[in-house]
């Protein structure tokens, strides 16, 4: 068990982080900028690989603005390329802030050097010393700072302890396996007691039975350090288990804020819809139908009945009938049913408590998942018809042109 049993450590130090307004602009170099004539302010801007340019440079980041409290665990989630990690980078001074402030602790730190900031940071690539034994990596910055031998001898060996690498101290870094090695560099960012702690991917470099076991010991480990975090990843699962609070980006701007449950229960677009969610969210062209207060969604002519509190919110954003809305339905909240929606399986994969099935329907690849119950899996087979049906309280319905959820 990676977390042993050490005493708590409690952080003196108050860490609340806000970004206002944040803007990241990568400048053009040397004989990249544009030939053509300057855009006058009307002009709509261009965009390429889904980032804005601008006659400043590519826009990597964009009016980003959040507020962390004390203590809080934050993840920063979404595909490559979107933002998440130059966010981070600002954060520990590794990126200058083109715009907006960073504020640690009420004190705007845009000017203030990485090492003044009081925060640590643990890479990807763990980024350790070769020539160094374990020891000694994780004692190298406490060196820096002139700190006491026996003061540095008893954060090493605490830090060891809490991330069960004592065993390891004298070995150099190349004679430890990957998560081994991360655990060293998780150790030497503790050692500082940092105000923040920062980590960017720590587990893309694992195999996935090891990443499912760091991402236990990290959830841990949080309890047992008690410092602000905010977490750097592109793997929704580790979003939705380790954050207090998920932030999920998509070409320089966030989508949506909330805690998992509420992303996954309430997404506020098409994309974090389809993000969000392992396998992702079905989507459907359906209609909305409102009648005396009452919405139904009908696909295919098979009409549902919304659930009272989404009724709700449609009456108070003023929604009315509406003819081709994208329906969206969680395979997990997908029913087979004797009736409903027709379809034919394609392909029927078991995965020991449940099968997924692959449907066509409405010409469309739709996944149903289905619990296995006393062999039901003969009833699917490839080619076999099928009808399947869904919950008003589990229907999700966005505009097709903006892609929002009109409940929100």
């Amino acid at each position: 068990m990676l977390i042993a049993e050490a005493e708590h450590i409690e952080s003196e130090t108050m860490a609340t982080v806000q970004l206002k307004n944040v803007k990241k602009i990568y400048p053009f170099v040397s004989g990249e900028q544009k030939k053509s004539k300057k855009k006058k302010k009307d002009e709509p801007t261009e965009k390429k690989a889904n980032l804005q340019i601008t006659d400043q440079g590519v826009v990597a980041v964009q009016e980003f603005n959040l507020e962390i409290a004390d203590k809080e665990f934050i993840v920063l989630v979404g595909p490559s390329g979107c933002g998440k990690s130059t966010t981070l980078r600002m954060v520990a001074g590794l990126e200058e802030i083109t715009e907006g402030e960073l504020i640690i602790n009420g004190k705007v730190v845009n000017d203030v050097a990485p090492k003044d900031r009081d925060i640590a940071m643990v890479f990807q690539n763990y980024a350790l010393y070769p020539h160094m034994t374990v020891y000694e990596n994780m004692a190298f910055s406490l060196k820096l700072r002139k700190e006491s031998k026996e003061e540095i001898d008893r954060k090493v060996r605490e830090a060891a302890e809490i991330l069960d690498i004592t065993q390891y101290l004298d070995r150099k870094p190349k004679a430890l396996s990957g998560g081994q090695r991360q655990r060293v560099a998780i150790g030497r960012a503790i050692v500082r007691d940092p105000a923040v702690f920062l980590m960017d991917e720590p587990l893309s470099n694992l195999d996935a039975k090891l990443r499912n076991q760091m991402r236990a010991e990290i959830i841990k480990l949080r309890k047992r350090i008690n410092t602000t975090f905010i977490y750097v990843t592109h793997d929704q699962t580790e979003a939705m288990t380790l954050g207090d609070r998920i932030v999920i980006m998509k070409d320089g701007f966030i989508q949506q804020i909330g805690t998992p449950q509420e992303v996954f229960s309430h997404p506020s677009n098409i994309f974090v819809a389809g993000f969000i969610g392992t396998p992702q969210m079905n989507f459907f062209t359906a209609d909305l139908i409102e009648d005396n207060g009452k919405y139904f969604v009908d696909l295919a002519g098979h009409k549902v009945e919304l659930s009272a509190e989404k009724e709700e919110r449609l009456k108070a954003n003023g929604v009315k009938s509406m003819q081709g809305i994208t329906l969206g339905v969680r395979p997990e909240h997908t029913d087979v049913e004797e009736s409903g929606v027709a379809g034919t399986v394609d392909v029927s994969e078991l995965m020991g408590s449940s099968v997924h099935l692959h449907v066509t329907a409405e010409g469309r690849d739709v996944i149903i998942i289905v619990p296995t119950i006393d062999g039901n899996i003969d009833e699917f087979k490839v080619g076999a018809p099928i009808h399947f049906t869904f919950k008003g309280n589990v229907a999700h319905v966005f505009d097709p042109e903006t892609g929002k959820n009109l409940e929100w």
